[in-house]
């Protein structure tokens, strides 16, 4: 197995037994470096992902600093397609200073570009806006979901203490055909009703955290054809990791979790991954898949 480079908190020294089937990393910030950390080289954190069976992610961007690097990154780097958006906490912020409407010209302009896959991630978070921001957070998942349907795009969401709300909107909008609960945190029953209206669910590391009974309770009532797995890196990962910096490389910890929550074997949920990932976003290109070296 290959060594990892230093300067990320608590990363393995080595990476994981390679994936049988190769997958998608479903939601990766390739952009964020968490404090104390080195930037990520991005053709780097691609090589090592693809040496463990993670050939494709999605790099998504989530305030305007993100989709321009976004947008860089996926013209440089046929492993990526690209998610942008406005982060759910990004809109009150850029509403209040007034440059709201801007930042969504940018947003459209820029989501009709072929490899831009993705509308998000968006949604609420309920965490970190307070009950004053949540009126323009809900116009703001609302004016992203249109501008999926309108473009034809799968659409993130983002839901932190806002199932409700979410399934609601979700409801009164009318979701996107392809709709996608980017590390879903809710319990079986919300998982039911997701399953109920087709959307799909991605699972992160959070998964395989010891108090997430429930997250694995609500894994075992979704049909293979909605499972999508994914890091959040550089956030999340799995354990025995938890607190370490995420990447990509550690999606095969994560998949082989969630094989023995589903007691299937892990070659049967790397295919329902790659093929639910290629549905929902469409294929990455004819001459890549594991074929870059």
């Amino acid at each position: 197995m290959t060594p990892h480079a230093s300067g990320q908190r608590g990363l393995p020294e080595h990476l994981p037994d390679p994936l049988p089937i190769d997958v998608v990393d479903n939601h990766v910030h390739l952009d964020i470096t968490r404090e104390g950390d080195e930037p990520f080289d991005v053709a780097d954190a691609i090589k090592q992902a693809r040496a463990v069976g993670v050939t494709r992610l999605v790099q998504v961007g989530c305030d305007l600093d993100g989709i321009a690097f976004t947008m860089d990154a996926i013209e440089r780097h046929p492993e990526l397609v690209g998610g942008i958006a406005l982060h759910p906490n990004e809109v009150p912020r850029l509403a209040a200073a007034g440059t709201l409407e801007t930042a969504y010209a940018t947003v459209e302009r820029h989501a009709a570009h072929d490899r831009v896959r993705v509308i998000g991630e968006t949604g609420l978070d309920y965490f970190r806006t307070g009950p004053e921001g949540v009126p323009v957070q809900q116009d703001g998942f609302r004016w992203h979901i249109d501008l999926a349907k309108r473009l034809g795009k799968a659409l993130q969401i983002h839901d932190r203490d806002a199932h409700d709300d979410v399934l609601r909107i979700l409801e009164e909008e009318g979701a996107p055909e392809h709709t996608v609960l980017h590390c879903f945190s809710g319990d079986l029953a919300m998982a039911r009703v997701c399953v109920e209206r087709g959307y799909y669910l991605s699972f992160a590391g959070t998964v395989t955290f010891k108090n997430a009974r429930d997250l694995r309770d609500a894994l075992t009532a979704i049909p293979l054809e909605r499972v999508l797995v994914e890091t959040d890196a550089p956030y999340l990962a799995p354990a025995p990791h938890r607190g370490a910096t995420n990447a990509s490389f550690l999606v095969p910890v994560t998949i082989r979790a969630m094989a023995g929550v589903l007691n299937i074997d892990v070659p049967s949920l790397c295919r329902a991954v790659s093929e639910n990932s290629e549905r929902v976003y469409g294929p990455w290109s004819a001459e890549r898949v594991g074929q870059t070296a």
